[in-house]
């Protein structure tokens, strides 16, 4: 008899690679349709020129003890309410549609498909937030004054703010798309997250709260992404308006630090754990739910 030496063959390839490379592949490729299409050009474009055009009605009008106008005040708080949006409700939305559609339960079909879908749709978010937000601050530096944006030390706190913020609420809508059953829900999201906007202090200083509204606001990272934003945009005078007359920029880092770790802890466990509970009934049911809310 002959004897055969049979020889493993070793992957080329690590597999942890390629499905990180996929899901990049797959969310340059959704990028380039969020940051191309018409219809998302114009609703994004039309949402953020009524923010701005109202910021540049109040340009003239200043908060007392203040050193630049309330427009050029209120500029940063633009780029911080859309990053909050594109991290919180855009995977918020993403996740809830594409697991009533079937989507999700599809990427399971394949090795590591819900990682790298999931991988995906983070880096088209971060792509299309950072688009946004180049484009936003290119077109503020031209229409308000007192800002102060000249130096690389402020280019470097506002892209590590920037980028610290995105991991924080991307991780933070991931939590919330996975715990989310349905879109019909939507609201239970939309509606917190306006009422932050409101109370955040991102238009206007947050000394004009009660103290009480103070201390929640800085609970969450709204506030912090507002601030942060704020200090490498503005005057260092214009710090003496805020709580402490501080930009309390440790503080900025250590609360959306925190709040990043906390949603970088979670969300794997919560995604996991909703991507082994989609089945081909569960998909079935929220389709029947979403006929019966819009009655097709």
């Amino acid at each position: 008899m002959t004897s055969y030496d049979v020889q493993r063959r070793t992957p080329r390839i690590n597999p942890v690679l390629n499905l990180i490379r996929a899901g990049l592949r797959r969310g340059l490729i959704a990028a380039r349709i969020q940051v191309t299409a018409p219809g998302e050009i114009f609703g994004t474009v039309v949402m953020l020129a009524i923010f701005v055009g109202t910021l540049l009605f109040m340009r003239g009008s200043s908060f007392a003890g203040a050193t630049v106008d309330l427009g050029s005040t209120g500029f940063p708080g633009i780029i911080a309410m859309s990053t909050v949006f594109s991290g919180v409700m855009g995977i918020v939305s993403v996740l809830s549609m594409d697991k009533t559609n079937g989507t999700l339960l599809r990427s399971k079909s394949v090795p590591g498909g819900t990682a790298g879908y999931l991988i995906g749709e983070i880096t088209a978010n971060v792509i299309n937030t950072l688009v946004t937000s180049v484009a936003l601050l290119i077109v503020g530096l031209f229409l308000f004054d007192g800002l102060d944006f000249a130096s690389p030390t402020r280019w470097l706190l506002f892209i590590s703010v920037l980028v610290l913020s995105l991991i924080s609420t991307l991780s933070m809508g991931a939590v919330l798309g996975a715990l989310m059953s349905n879109p019909k829900f939507m609201g239970m999201v939309m509606m917190p997250v306006l009422g932050l906007i409101a109370i955040s202090g991102i238009f206007y200083p947050i000394v004009a709260l009660p103290l009480w509204l103070q201390g929640l606001a800085q609970a969450f990272p709204l506030y912090w992404l507002g601030l942060g934003l704020r200090s490498s945009l503005l005057p260092d005078s214009m710090a003496a308006i805020e709580i402490a007359g501080s930009w309390r920029l440790e503080w900025v880092f250590i609360v959306l630090g925190l709040w990043a770790v906390v949603g970088l802890i979670l969300a794997p466990k919560l995604l996991s754990r909703m991507a082994r509970r989609e089945s081909g009934s569960a998909v079935a049911a929220r389709r029947k739910g979403v006929a019966e809310q819009w009655g097709v």
